[in-house]
């Protein structure tokens, strides 16, 4: 394919974190009338580098269709060359660097720096060449990487099948491109749950193997190809254990990556699989075999870990200390029950520990890293001595809130501090391994966090299988290697990275929108993730159906996404699929047959006939398209090359949801006439209500109680109420949805009737109407009261005040709207007393209609400090400040605050305000500590119904001017 006939679908050409100087003469050709570039590479640099060029190879010629020759010795005569190689070990390179011809500053002496600089006349009887050229040997792997990526290679271009467009000609910029030092020195991924990798792997990749070196080598590719060194393997019972392969380690040697192992397994032993066979070789004195209890067996479980510091001591390895339970269970200690003891037993398997790596590695066993998970923090805490020159490994909640950050003195440690984190989770409360359901912008925010706090030594992410996290991993890797690239809000926020991101993989054109659909799509996970879906949990009867607004927001989601993916060339689709559209409909399916099975449980208490199976038919349907879906998915996309890959319902997930239990009842040819108004699961007692501020859309449930046709109307007792239909003939229901003429309606307040008359029965439903007329509505200036409630966006602030260093910021793409508010810096020293003259503060203007004193819940993002507090204050006007005090500890438990705190993805903070006369009024928030994040606030005047999300916003004359059309309040007609 001609260069111009793709043009318009064309990669942006610079990789992110790297960067180019101005091109000052004619781009270097790598591919040119038929001839691909020779590439030159000495035979004495790394064999990870020489590896490397080799990709580099392959990646000209599946932009180009001609393979380069990869040399080892140079040529007596070429016009081109492509020169690759590590200072300090190519001795061409060095060359050009003495005679100044290449300039390495900023780039020498640094950890996995680079440059690629067209350099003239560089050798005798070479004109030009194109010379990449690393401080390291990753450095130079990194930069043939970002040649590839600017030729169009992505790095995804085998794991999420992004096609490589093919050109005539192929060139890449003269100018200079610098990749600079990573913000973090280690930056990986831990092959986590990998129960559908394992089936893939099994199925397509090495049958004899449950995970082994052909599938690692893909997996060492895309880590270097995403400027990531550090891996830790898989380990659970469905997968080979890395060392059972002696290759594995060997091939990450060769390609240049950093083999560790995650919190349960020190020295790289993998306890799920080997300490039994170990044990059994190793029986105690009666015979058996010894348990895994270094206060029991401390000799064999030694002895245990020194074969493994032996057998990998040639490897650049991460080695982890101290020890947990296996199969990343509790530590056991039979002879020691107390804290104190075990942290004396912890000292101990430390020095042991590092006995061993001093006698079978030496110096070269680092980094030495300690993660305090679970049991192991609070024996840490108590006082586990971990030597300073060991990293400390920081855990979020394993719901990507960190719950602990180094303090000074941990900050000035050698070893340094880094952190393991989850975009991927097996266990309690809640599993998410299916899709990627983690906000973007809350894990910059974590992310930015924990660098404000000195943690820039490790970033180790749970990937799950890998597949479907490819956005996330992709976003957190670019953050640890320039966390300064990306910001909370303006043109470089996270959406931003998005449209970045996606138009390297599909084109500049379609980089938006693909950010777009993909920051709603976290949105609506943010309020629940599709994997914590579960029973009852959205109101179908309150705020104009709240899960079927929910389910449209969906629907009109999916419709985007499958337009755009219509527009797309066909080369495209498998990777659209993948990226986009699978996890949109997937997640949009998984929460449609929830809803259907809702619907269906209260048509059951309602009474309906017909309607009640027709519920449950929808949910049964959805259920069918999602496993249809996931089929195709696993068996058709890119020729079924992902067999096995894409399951939401692995074995033993705890909790996982599945396919929900619906009724049917039998056919009676009988009929008769329910109705169900919006705010009542039966009947209408509770009014329907209205105000002309919010100018509100109610809905009326006219169903059949059974099979037969029933003739039904429907009348208003003032012309001015307008109804969606007035009546028909009906044998299963229909929804009747209410509005006001605000141009007709009378000012003040009135009391009207729809009645719904049919099958001999008659139904009044009530109305209440509270019009207050144009003008009033044109002065208000702040947020109304109405229906018993204010309901505000934390982001929508009639006043930001910062105070004492501190300040509050919007973070675009958080929380469960377009943005919420984040108390910076992270650093900030806490308020506790004089909030009014030294916290940071936020102010609303709110109207009310009466007096009394009110609930006013604070919906704040629920972030962790296990050494402090989290905590904000709320104050009406100049009256007293309530503080609030949020959860501040992990405690992995089930039904708990924390957990329904992270499945819910908000922390709900409550006080009480006293409004003393009717009107306008302050209400005042204020930061008591830093990095508190505030995502909404609901007033509850005494009309509040029950629901999960908080009600539609308010009517605000600014930031909500017309609430009845914001965008999500259609839910499903049936």
């Amino acid at each position: 394919m001609a260069a111009v006939g793709v043009a318009p679908l064309l990669p942006a050409v610079l990789p992110s974190a790297a960067r180019a100087a101005p091109s000052g003469g004619p781009a270097f050709p790598l591919v040119r009338a038929g001839t691909a570039v020779d590439v030159f590479v000495d035979a004495a640099d790394d064999p990870a580098v020489i590896r490397a060029a080799g990709d580099l190879q392959a990646d000209v010629e599946r932009v180009g269709g001609v393979r380069p020759r990869l040399l080892h010795a140079l040529p007596e005569r070429a016009s081109l060359l492509v020169v690759v190689g590590t200072l300090g070990a190519s001795p061409v390179v060095d060359r050009l660097v003495a005679d100044r011809r290449l300039d390495v500053s900023g780039v020498k002496g640094r950890w996995e720096a680079s440059v690629t600089q067209v350099v003239e006349r560089p050798l005798p009887g070479v004109d030009r060449a194109l010379v990449i050229a690393g401080s390291d040997r990753r450095g130079t792997i990194y930069g043939v990487y970002d040649t590839s990526e600017r030729i169009g290679v992505s790095p995804w271009y085998w794991w999420a099948d992004m096609p490589v467009e093919r050109r005539d000609t192929v060139t890449v910029p003269t100018g200079p491109l610098k990749r600079y030092e990573p913000s973090v020195r280690y930056r990986g991924i831990f092959i986590n749950d990998e129960q559908n990798l394992t089936t893939w792997s099994h199925r397509t990749q090495e049958p004899d193997k449950n995970i082994g070196p052909e599938t690692y080598k893909r997996v060492f590719e895309l880590l270097l190809r995403l400027k990531a060194n550090y891996l830790w393997p898989a380990m659970h019972p469905y997968s080979d254990f890395f060392n059972k392969h002696r290759e594995n380690p060997e091939l990450a040697d060769r390609y240049g990556i950093v083999v560790g192992s995650s919190h349960p397994e020190a020295l790289l032993r993998n306890g799920v699989h080997e300490w039994e066979p170990w044990a059994k070789e190793h029986p105690g004195a009666d015979g058996t075999p010894p348990v895994y209890d270094y206060t029991v067996n401390p000799a064999v479980i030694s002895a245990y870990w020194r074969a493994r510091a032996r057998q990998n001591a040639s490897y650049e390895s991460s080695w982890t200390l101290g020890m947990r339970g296996l199969h990343d269970s509790a530590l056991e200690t039979k002879y020691a029950t107390t804290v104190p003891e075990k942290v004396v037993v912890m000292n101990d398997i430390i020095a042991d520990q590092r006995r061993i790596l001093t006698e079978e590695v030496g110096t070269a066993a680092e980094p030495q890293i300690f993660i305090p998970y679970k049991e192991v923090l609070e024996l840490y805490n108590a006082g586990v001595k971990v030597p300073e020159d060991v990293t400390l490994i920081w855990p979020d909640d394993n719901h990507g809130n960190m719950r602990q950050l180094p303090n000074d003195a941990e900050r000035a440690r050698p070893g340094g501090n880094g952190i393991y984190y989850h975009l991927s989770y097996w266990g309690r409360p809640r599993s998410y391994l299916w899709l990627d359901t983690t906000q973007l912008a809350k894990v910059w925010q974590e992310l930015r966090r924990v660098y404000e706090h000195g943690v820039d030594r490790m970033w180790i992410f749970n990937v799950g299988d890998i597949k479907s996290i490819e956005t996330g991993l992709s976003f957190s890797l670019d953050m640890a290697w320039d966390v300064d690239r990306w910001n909370a809000d303006g043109a470089n926020d996270v959406e931003a990275f998005v449209a970045e991101w996606a138009g390297r993989q599909f084109g500049r054109r379609y980089g938006r929108e693909i950010a777009a659909i993909r920051t709603e799509y976290y949105r609506l996970a943010a309020e629940r993730r599709p994997e914590f879906i579960d029973r009852a949990m959205f109101s179908v009867v309150h705020h104009g159906d709240e899960a079927g607004r929910r389910l449209a927001a969906y629907d009109r989601l999916l419709e985007r996404a499958r337009a755009l993916g219509a527009r797309l060339p066909e080369a495209y689709r498998d990777a659209y699929y993948e990226l986009v559209e699978y996890p949109v409909h997937g997640a949009y399916l998984m929460n449609l047959k929830y809803y259907w099975a809702d619907r269906n449980a209260l048509a059951v208490r309602q009474g309906r006939g017909a309607g009640t199976n027709r519920f449950a038919d929808l949910a049964e349907a959805a259920h069918t398209a999602e496993a249809a879906i996931t089929r195709r998915y696993n068996t058709e996309v890119a020729g079924g090359k992902w067999d096995g890959i894409v399951n939401p319902y692995p074995s033993q997930i705890p909790k996982a949801p599945g396919r929900p239990a619906v009724t049917r009842i039998p056919r009676q040819d009988t009929s008769g006439l329910g109705v169900a108004a919006e705010g009542n699961e039966t009947g209408a007692l509770r009014p329907l209500s209205f105000s002309s501020y919010t100018r509100d859309r109610r809905f009326v449930d006219v169903f059949n109680t059974g099979f037969l046709p029933v003739d039904w109307t429907a009348e208003a007792a003032e012309p001015w109420v307008l109804l969606s239909t007035a009546g028909g003939s009906l044998t299963e229901q229909t929804r009747v949805w209410v509005e006001v003429d605000w141009g007709r309606a009378p000012e003040g307040t009135h009391d009207v009737v729809v009645t719904v008359s049919g099958a001999g029965q008659r139904t009044e439903v009530p109305l209440r109407v509270v019009n207050d007329g144009e003008r009033a509505r044109g002065r208000v200036r702040g947020f109304v009261e109405a229906h018993g409630y204010v309901s505000i966006d934390a982001v929508h602030t009639e006043r930001r005040i910062a105070r004492g260093g501190a300040r509050w910021r919007t973070v675009r793409g958080l929380g469960r709207r377009t943005a919420a508010l984040e108390a910076v810096p992270s650093t900030a020293a806490s308020v506790t007393d004089d909030f009014a003259r030294r916290a940071p503060e936020l102010r609303y203007r709110v109207r009310f209609a009466g007096t009394g004193t009110f609930p006013v819940t604070v919906f704040r993002l629920p972030s962790l400090d296990e050494r402090g507090h989290r905590r904000l204050a709320v104050g009406l006007d100049d009256g007293p400040v309530t503080v609030l005090s949020g959860q501040a500890v992990a405690t992995g438990n089930r039904g708990d605050a924390w957990a329904r705190n992270v499945e819910e993805g908000v922390e709900k903070l409550t006080a009480q305000v006293t409004v003393t006369e009717p009107g306008e009024h302050v209400l005042r928030l204020f930061m008591v500590d830093a990095a508190i994040t505030v995502d909404q606030i609901v007033i509850d005047t005494g009309g509040l119904p029950g629901s999960y999300l908080a009600p539609p916003e308010s009517y605000h004359p600014v930031f909500n001017p017309d609430p009845a059309h914001a965008p999500g309040l259609d839910a499903p007609a049936v």
